[in-house]
């Protein structure tokens, strides 16, 4: 790919940041055959740590790329959280199952991002269409009806240099220059608030801590511990306003807020920093050329431990439908349905986030989880699964807009392996020649066959909606269902109207 002060080859899509989130989303465009192009300001990953957390669908999308089973040893996984009074009496009980779920994998893990971003990184050494630059500075982007220049800064050699793109997707965080020239403002979910975040290393185990999270609801001074991987540990304690950040970051302050847990000779700080938390989502996450994912869309208070999760899920969502515009000829309003699917599930979780925090900071549980109360035993509560905003839905009926389940086959691959990165119809057993028709249609149009009746867990999700067949998007989340046999035929022809690439060969046997 020619980068130069006059550009020339034009990749399919720019990235800009190279994060979690852009690398993600630069794996999952090489893998649909898509020619990338990454700019990055940085030289090499931030060291310290940032997020902590990511969930079942997080590991599913990096199944999907190829690391999952490099990122699994670097996990701790979690029982889940606890909400606390200042008498250590539970308030809320966010236990996880310790056993794999539907998913495929287990719902709740602990990691460091580092060591997240270093096998990223590597795997996109590998990806013979992505292009990595780093130690670019992008300071312009220049759309026009065929796609978009960007021109940045090569921070080693000082030079200004430029590339074309036909998309460029915005992953630069919080201060997103791609999120300016769109033109966005944000919409306020209510929560802006100081906190310190102190990430230790323990000198000795300390199993007194405890497995779970554990939210203090201490109107007086609120905070989180979090078990991390290895002898990692987070504490999150909130500001006061007559705290400057300075004062807070003093030793002998950190050591004092500490010392309710740990002291000097139980650990090392790692890093000490003051985060001011906010809960906003942009209104605009596409300008023509333009798209932005991750932070620079959406930023939300860490009680959920979604910031990083509805990252990967922007990618996985936009990854797949740039490639059926690029490379399938499909529309470009195509794109038009990435914020109105993801604006409405990201606000769903930035939601109850932000009632959490007004848990920890009250108590009033009836506050964070209507329709609860409390009383001597404490509220239980689960992950929540929302569905996707109307975008491509045909229905708003469960299970459409929601990921469908990753069994084990009878193979032993799980069933996201077996089906490859494309379409996907599961249909019960009908007749034989009409199952034989199916399938060859299937195969014709590029679309994986999967018979419901090869894993028991497909079969029973299926009675469970009361349906005969659903048509898996390549974000795995269900495009359209049909109630009979007869009907599943029609559901191929979404998968021919969206799929990336029409001649793509079905992965299943």
């Amino acid at each position: 790919m020619s980068v130069s002060n006059e550009p020339a080859a034009i990749a399919d899509v720019a990235i800009v940041g190279l994060g979690p989130v852009g690398a993600t989303l630069a794996l999952l465009l090489g893998q649909a055959g898509l020619s990338v192009v990454v700019l990055e300001r940085e030289a090499e990953p931030y060291t310290l740590p940032r997020a902590v957390h990511f969930d079942d669908e997080v590991m599913r999308v990096l199944q999907t790329i190829g690391v999952a089973d490099e990122v699994l040893p670097h996990t701790h996984l979690s029982p889940g959280m606890l909400f606390v009074d200042a008498a250590g009496r539970r308030l809320l009980d966010w236990s996880r199952a310790m056993n794999i779920g539907p998913q495929g994998w287990h719902e709740s893990y602990r990691f460091h991002q580092p060591d997240l971003e270093r096998i990223l990184r590597r795997k996109l050494s590998t990806a013979p269409s992505v292009t990595v630059l780093a130690r670019r500075d992008v300071f312009a982007i220049d759309q026009d009806p065929d796609g978009a220049t960007l021109r940045f800064e090569d921070l080693a050699s000082g030079q200004l240099e430029s590339v074309r793109a036909r998309y460029v997707v915005g992953c630069d965080g919080a201060r997103s220059l791609v999120r300016r020239l769109i033109g966005s403002t944000s919409v306020d979910l209510g929560f802006h608030e100081r906190w310190l975040v102190i990430d230790c290393l323990l000198k000795r185990d300390k199993p007194e801590l405890g497995e779970h999270s554990i939210q203090f609801c201490e109107p007086e001074r609120p905070a989180t511990y979090v078990r991390g991987v290895g002898q990692r540990r987070r504490w999150e304690i909130t500001a006061k306003d007559s705290e400057s950040n300075a004062a807070l970051m003093e030793p002998a302050k950190i050591w004092q807020l500490l010392s309710r847990w740990i002291t000097p000779e139980d650990a090392d700080i790692e890093r000490a920093a003051v985060y001011m938390f906010h809960s906003v989502v942009a209104r605009k996450w596409r300008h023509e050329r333009l798209l932005i994912a991750g932070d620079s869309a959406h930023q939300t208070p860490p009680f959920l431990g979604q910031g990083l999760c509805a990252g990967i899920r922007d990618a996985s969502n936009l990854a797949w439908k740039l490639a059926a515009v690029i490379r399938g000829g499909a529309p470009g309003t195509l794109l038009d349905s990435y914020p109105s699917e993801r604006i409405p599930h990201v606000t769903e979780y930035i939601e109850l986030a932000v009632r959490l925090g007004g848990l920890i900071n009250t108590r009033a549980v009836e506050r964070a989880l209507p329709g609860a109360s409390a009383g001597d035993e404490p509220v239980r509560m689960s992950s929540i699964k929302p569905s996707l905003g109307r975008g491509l839905a045909l229905s708003s009926e469960r299970p459409v807009g929601t990921p469908a389940p990753q069994p084990r086959m009878p193979d032993g691959r799980l069933f996201d392996d077996r089906v490859g990165y494309g379409f996907a119809l599961i249909a019960r057993a009908s007749d034989a020649a009409a199952d034989d028709a199916l399938r060859r249609q299937c195969q014709q149009q590029g679309v994986a066959f999967v018979a419901a009746d090869e894993a028991g867990p497909l079969q029973a999700w299926l009675d469970q909606a009361g349906i005969s067949a659903a048509l898996v998007r390549p974000d795995r989340y269900v495009l359209a269902v049909a109630e009979t046999s007869a009907d599943a035929a029609g559901l191929l022809t979404h998968a021919l109207r969206l799929s990336p690439s029409a001649d793509r060969k079905s992965c299943a046997a």
